[in-house]
């Protein structure tokens, strides 16, 4: 059964093709019929000039291995495999991956199922290590995905980067800085294990049918920490808190948090050197590194 949770297939699936009288949709520049897009799934077809833009920002080595999250019908999948070493593409929609693999190139492996449910390990055994990914990644499921590549990265060890297409709203999030209105819990998380870069902009008519959100390309691309945050646990535990609440003083803001660690707030901003009535938006990730191991 084919759940509405898509987080192998993506909402814009990489492709470009007119509609079949049958049953399916043809691709034009291949002659190929794949199911039709399914409305659910709210897929958009990826020009192919853009196909080739996003391939050039990839810049794939020829020995290198990608993981690619939701390959739709293989429009990236087939230039990627032609100039990298190996491609692994997860497709959760059946229909698609059982049309999508008679057509794909010997160092292509596509396992269906659920991206989320999937051990990356697992993805990935044999393959030469560190990959990359390259995903275009749901929309109602971005920040589950992204995070579940940030984790199991291991520090550049396992995932060297991440070229992800998302929703420009996420990827202006990602981006953002200290004291403006997108910085939050999911630049900082991030920006702790990744460096992040804006690689493409993609207007609603890079896609057919057009979608009614802008879209972007970021690359993240992951190494060690960039602070000693004490313990990670803890750490994810302050960032989330703090931006549930985030109008308020760091004092106030910061109380739930610390009580539960057995801590009194301003003792965790005094032992921190942070200022107490600043708003936790204007905290750099040094500064949240250094609340973190004052509350242990």
């Amino acid at each position: 059964m084919t759940r509405r949770r898509d987080s192998g297939s993506g909402t814009r699936d990489l492709g470009s093709g007119t509609r079949d009288p049958g049953s399916g949709i043809r691709d034009s520049t291949r002659r190929e019929t794949f199911p039709r897009a399914r409305k659910r799934f709210g897929q958009h077809f990826l020009e192919p000039a853009w196909v080739g833009k996003l391939i050039d920002a990839v810049a794939p080595g020829r020995d290198e291995t990608f993981l690619e999250i939701g390959p739709g019908r293989g429009a990236l999948t087939r230039p990627l495999a032609e100039r990298a070493a190996r491609v692994v593409a997860v497709e959760i929609d059946r229909d698609l991956a059982a049309a999508l693999t008679p057509r794909l190139p010997a160092n292509v492996r596509l396992v269906q199922g659920d991206f989320l449910e999937i051990a990356v390990a697992t993805l990935v055994q044999g393959e030469r290590l560190p990959i990359r990914v390259v995903a275009n990644l749901p929309y109602n499921v971005a920040s589950p995905i992204l995070f579940r590549i940030l984790h199991e990265s291991a520090e550049g060890r396992v995932i060297r980067d991440a070229t992800l297409m998302l929703q420009r709203e996420v990827a202006d999030r990602l981006l953002a800085t200290p004291g403006t209105a997108d910085f939050g819990a999911l630049a900082i998380q991030v920006g702790l294990l990744a460096d992040v870069s804006r690689l493409l902009s993609l207007p609603p008519g890079a896609f057919r049918p057009p979608p009614k959100v802008h879209s972007a390309v970021v690359s993240l691309r992951f190494r060690p920490p960039s602070f000693d945050v004490g313990n990670r646990a803890a750490f994810e535990r302050i960032v989330r808190g703090l931006f549930i609440q985030r109008r308020k003083t760091l004092l106030n803001a910061l109380k739930p948090v610390a009580d539960s660690f057995g801590r009194t707030a301003a003792d965790v901003i005094e032992r921190a050197g942070v200022d107490g009535r600043r708003r936790p938006g204007t905290l750099t990730l040094s500064e949240m590194a250094r609340l973190s191991r004052a509350v242990l």
